[in-house]
């Protein structure tokens, strides 16, 4: 099993990832994206926002995410390895120097940072932990969902549960025009769970303490 995941996961780094592979010159600059953030703030910088495709969810905390996450989800929109109508128009006007420095920008937030533990202090209930071990999530996004075994992996500890699961299931979604989520990693490991699972499993991990956080810009203080 061990030695299948690591397949996996080389073929997610390079396959799921190759955009960023044209932006590895690319020297990221935190203040310069702050000063191109205001395409972002409309939605992530709103606490409670809600989007409403694919279908009516809280659109993803994404203050304090990995930048390498970050950047790598942006060049995926933007080649359409992730459909999503309104952040593939806002991904194709970027270019690398955008996304690395958007992404820097959104890493440094919030200046004070939560002290998490090893493990989540609530503990999932015994059906929802052997879906997270069926899942082997903590592979990838470790034991407090909240530090990844690697940067291009997402911290997903204490994300919005509703967004979670659309993301989950955007995974499972194949050979849709508007929708969907291609990536080898993710497409194979949630291939075999229902709707109802994947939405207990969003649930459990959005219900944890996280470092994520949702950072009003003044205008919208």
């Amino acid at each position: 099993m061990r030695t299948l995941i690591a397949a996996a996961v080389s073929s997610f780094v390079l396959v799921g990832f190759a955009p960023l592979a044209s932006a590895q010159d690319v020297k990221a600059n935190a203040e310069a994206g702050a000063t191109k953030a205001a395409m972002c703030i409309g939605c992530h910088s709103i606490p409670g926002y809600q989007a409403s495709f694919p279908q009516v969810h809280k659109v993803p905390m994404i203050a304090g995410q990995n930048a390498a996450y970050l950047q790598a989800a942006l060049a995926a929109y933007k080649t359409g390895d992730r459909k999503h109508p309104t952040m593939k128009a806002i991904a194709v006007s970027l270019s690398d120097q955008d996304m690395a420095d958007l992404a820097a920008y959104y890493q440094a937030l919030p200046a004070a940072k939560p002290a998490l533990e090893a493990k989540p202090s609530q503990q999932p209930s015994p059906e929802v932990a052997a879906l997270i071990q069926k899942g082997n999530c903590i592979a990838c996004h470790g034991e407090n969902f909240s530090k990844p075994t690697d940067p291009s992996f997402p911290k997903i500890g204490g994300q919005h549960a509703d967004y979670l699961f659309v993301a989950l299931k955007g995974y499972q979604t194949q050979r849709n025009q508007v929708v969907g989520r291609a990536n080898p990693v993710m497409n194979g490991m949630v291939a075999n769970f229902t709707p109802e699972e994947l939405k207990r499993m969003a649930q459990y991990i959005g219900s944890v303490d996280g470092e994520l956080k949702v950072v009003p810009q003044s205008r919208f203080k």
